[in-house]
């Protein structure tokens, strides 16, 4: 099992964390692979260690994965979470009050978006 964090809005446009675990099927030598998940396009970023956004909506629903460097986000309703190089979150609050992102260490950050 793979866990992921999902941010994402209610009904009230208030943003939340949900933890979900993705299964994996053992492919023998290869090893245990998930089923496939159709993506729409990749973007790779970098952040300056400065990176500290208010608000914000994400622009299209989409998995971050954190290659390098930690960031916290703080949901609409003040809860915060911190993440690490190798975290993944799916964020799919594209409507709503949004979510607060801040880097949590003195270096680029540097990650993946997957847009789905």
């Amino acid at each position: 099992m793979i866990t992921i964090t999902r941010v994402y809005s209610d009904s009230n446009g208030e943003s939340h964390f949900e933890d979900f675990e993705v299964p994996l099927k053992n492919n023998g030598d290869i090893g245990f692979l998930s089923n496939d998940e159709p993506a729409k396009s990749i973007v790779f970023r970098e952040v300056l260690p400065s990176y500290d956004y208010d608000f914000h909506n994400a622009p299209d629903r989409q998995y971050i994965v954190l290659l390098e460097g930690g960031v916290e986000i703080e949901t609409s309703l003040g809860e915060k979470r911190k993440f690490e190089t190798g975290s993944i979150l799916l964020v799919e609050d594209t409507t709503g009050k949004g979510h607060k992102t801040k880097n949590i260490e003195p270096k680029l950050r540097k990650s993946i978006f997957i847009k789905l």
